[in-house]
């Protein structure tokens, strides 16, 4: 597979993704429409890196518009579509459910259609451990999946199962990926341990939801993108898990940053919100027997990693708005 559609490129996952597939010298036509749910400076920093590499081509769009996309379509050479494109967030789906609505679910079936239209058969489409609800950890793909908590993961279980239908009507071979927690450079600043590094080294307190013994399946950004690639592999249609199979407090996590940083977190705590899940924790088997790939990077390895790009990139950090 040559030619690649990643869409959400300028994204966390979707950027490092379109890196190493650059790296590996394939072509990659990425998508992004730069939208603001976090300080889309951030994200230009991420593309423009993208942008320096000579089989690297931009297109700002967004893939719940149907025309622009199936535009595209016509006008590429397209093996594989990479689905990265999502609006992320729990909390952040409870308040505004419309717009994820708009780009899990619309954008999704935009891009099937398109493939369909255009006989591209490989898509990989990123889904979240979020769906798993409450189900008994370690979460296996072969779960109850249909107990949301929260927009967020409704619409991710809607796009998980139109794939699945596009699949049986039209031979599309698809899979699946379940992300756990994922960090590291570059990350995305609302989630929590980019807000911790960044509070705990400017002497500000940091946000603590509950008592933060909550636990989560922290996986390496390297590790996740990794994975990703290696599903471009055909399977027919499977769901799988990428985490790191080893759930760390986020007492844990606060804990690693103040030694990393040499210094200690002053801590505001606010109440549990009732979306957020108490542990989440990957069954990773089937990642390993179908797609070959294990996690690396150990939660100590990944925070000295994260702080350090932090620091090395202080002046970028500081400029972007950080308002939850």
């Amino acid at each position: 597979m040559k030619n690649i559609l990643v869409t959400g490129c300028a994204g966390f996952i979707g950027w490092k993704v379109s890196e190493i597939l650059l790296d590996m010298e394939r072509n990659v036509i990425g998508v992004d429409n730069i939208n603001p749910y976090y300080d889309p400076r951030l994200k230009r920093w991420r593309l423009k890196t993208l942008l320096e590499r000579p089989n690297f081509r931009f297109y700002k769009m967004d893939i719940s518009n149907y025309a622009k996309l199936r535009t595209l379509f016509s006008d590429n050479k397209i093996d594989a579509v990479i689905n990265l494109a999502a609006r992320a967030g729990v909390r952040a789906s409870v308040e505004d459910p419309w717009v994820y609505l708009d780009t899990n679910i619309k954008g999704t079936l935009n891009l099937l259609e398109c493939m369909k239209e255009f006989k591209v058969k490989k898509f990989v489409l990123a889904s979240t451990s979020s769906i798993y609800g409450l189900e008994e950890m370690p979460f296996k793909e072969s779960l109850k999946t249909d107990t949301p908590l929260a927009p967020y993961s409704a619409t991710k279980k809607g796009a998980e199962v139109l794939s699945y239908a596009y699949h049986y009507l039209y031979k599309l071979d698809i899979t699946i990926l379940r992300y756990f927690t994922v960090y590291g450079p570059a990350g995305r600043p609302d989630m929590s341990i980019f807000r911790f590094i960044r509070n705990i080294e400017a002497g500000e307190a940091i946000p603590v939801f509950g008592d933060g013994n909550q636990s989560r399946d922290f996986t390496y950004i390297d590790d996740i993108a990794d994975g990703t690639i290696k599903a471009l592999k055909p399977v027919g249609y499977e769901i799988i898990n990428l985490g790191s199979d080893n759930p760390v407090r986020l007492n844990t996590v606060i804990r690693l940053i103040e030694k990393s940083l040499g210094k200690k977190a002053k801590r505001k705590r606010l109440p549990r919100h009732p979306a957020d899940i108490k542990a989440t924790w990957a069954h990773i088997k089937k990642a390993r027997r179908l797609l070959g790939w294990t996690p690396r990077t150990t939660i100590e390895e990944g925070i000295k990693k994260t702080v350090a790009w932090f620091r090395e990139n202080r002046n970028l950090m500081n400029r972007l708005n950080w308002q939850a």
